[in-house]
């Protein structure tokens, strides 16, 4: 948007200097060479049909311009910042992104459509064939899957096919999955609360060295403390705005955890029903 306005302002100051420019240029004309007023106007479009495509050459070149000076501005501040404090922002960046990418393909992976998935189950184990329907879990991802399995399992079984077997195995795998669910979850907190801290840190050597600045200089003035204001208030911004970053994508994991948390809490009571229908199940 930035640039938007800037190119619009360029071209409109490009436009009034031009337009400037062909009036001074007719006001000259009309007192020394004493034109009639038809050949003025003539020259004055003439002028502005040779600047026109100047001024539309010029439109690529301010945004090519603006383009650079933007990524040159962006390695400038990088670089004032402090190599070391700004590289140690950018590590918990990096990491923290590779985190939360792992969790969401793991998580994206692990969603299964709940519904038909348990239909299907029941209907095998309906009909007596609960091994086909360990083999179905055994071959499907996700929690559900995995919960379901330990599930049939027990009631396939001669000595663990009671109810409350059962049910507790059911309590005690999904505690599990969802330990797998919340897996590198605690890193990537680790990484949200590290990166404005560094920024902070940066912040306090910031301040140390303007201080060691005016020491030095012994006179408090705008010129003398400005760089290490500098250096303190670009650190706080990088490591604030990796902490965002990282919080959206935190925040986003901690849905799809809860979604499939109550995924499996769905499956298990449907698995209570269906092993208690069952024949294999001791009531």
């Amino acid at each position: 948007m930035k640039k938007f306005f800037a190119i619009v302002a360029m071209v409109a100051a490009c436009s009034f200097s031009m337009s400037t420019s062909v009036m001074a240029q007719e006001a000259e004309a009309a007192a020394t060479e004493q034109v009639d007023s038809a050949a003025a106007a003539t020259d004055s479009t003439a002028v502005e049909e040779a600047e026109a495509p100047a001024e539309e050459a010029a439109a690529p070149a301010v945004v090519e311009e603006e383009s650079v000076s933007l990524h040159k501005s962006l390695k400038t501040k990088f670089i004032e910042g402090g190599a070391d404090f700004m590289a140690l922002v950018a590590i918990a960046l990096v990491l923290g992104l590779a985190l939360c990418i792992e969790r969401i393909i793991y998580l994206t992976l692990a969603q299964v459509n709940t519904k038909k998935f348990m239909k299907d189950l029941a209907d095998m184990v309906a009909a007596g064939k609960v091994k086909e329907a360990i083999k179905v879990c055994s071959n499907s991802r996700g929690p559900v899957a995995q919960v379901s399995k330990k599930a049939l399992a027990c009631l396939d079984s001669e000595d663990e096919n009671d109810i409350a077997t059962i049910e507790r195995t059911i309590n005690m795998e999904a505690e599990v999955q969802g330990t797998y669910l919340e897996e590198n979850c605690s890193w990537i907190t680790l990484f949200i609360a590290m990166a404005p801290s560094l920024g902070f840190l940066g912040t306090v050597i910031g301040m140390v060295q303007a201080f060691d600045d005016i020491q030095k200089a012994g006179d408090i003035s705008p010129t003398v403390v400005a760089g290490g204001m500098k250096v303190a208030l670009i650190t706080t911004i990088f490591g604030i705005v990796v902490a965002l970053i990282l919080q959206v994508f935190y925040n986003y994991i901690l849905s799809r955890v809860e979604a499939l948390t109550a995924n499996m809490e769905e499956a298990a009571q449907e698995l209570l029903v269906m092993c208690v229908k069952s024949d294999k199940c001791k009531k």
